[in-house]
């Protein structure tokens, strides 16, 4: 396995009643999981592809999980995730800051969904990586990442080992 997505959230310390979003949500790597861990709280899994939300319905119905909610959304418009200013607790941003064409309105919108002091969970691919992964021109670095959200108003927390290929970053939200 690549990174693991228990021990990650662990490292990210959800706590029952949080309410958290994982923005590009995929197949639910980490959607599920929070489910779990945020049994009284609840998950927003935004996702722009139709197809994944389904699986990940499919997997919440089998893990008898009642408390997701799915959005079919942009998470490079600020209001495209259609989740409201400052509500969510944690955000999960997981092999996405790659992928996102733009990045700064991805760390705009994060910021707007996000309470006060709301905590964002970055987990992606490593500069050593592109013969498993993104290759190195779409790769962001941990020390880019992290200048990219300061800039934006977060404030780096902590790293967490996120596994052999990936490095993990917990920032926060400044005000």
């Amino acid at each position: 396995m690549f990174t693991d997505p228990v021990k990650n959230l662990k490292a990210f310390d959800l706590r029952e009643n949080m309410i958290v979003a994982d923005l590009g949500a995929g197949s639910g790597f980490y959607a599920i999981p929070a489910a779990r861990m945020v049994p009284m709280g609840k998950v927003y899994a935004i996702e722009i592809q139709k197809d994944f939300l389904i699986t990940i319905k499919n997997k919440a119905a089998e893990n008898h999980l009642n408390n997701i909610e799915y959005f079919l959304g942009d998470v490079e418009k600020i209001g495209g995730t259609k989740i409201k200013d400052k509500i969510v607790d944690a955000v999960i941003a997981s092999n996405i800051l790659f992928q996102v064409e733009d990045k700064d309105k991805f760390i705009e919108e994060a910021k707007r969904i996000l309470k006060p002091q709301g905590q964002l969970l970055l987990i992606d691919w490593l500069d050593n990586t592109s013969a498993i992964g993104p290759s190195f021109d779409k790769i962001i670095s941990k020390n880019k990442a992290c200048e990219m959200f300061e800039k934006k108003g977060f404030t780096w927390q902590r790293d967490i080992d996120a596994g052999m290929h990936h490095y993990g970053i917990i920032l926060m939200k400044n005000q």
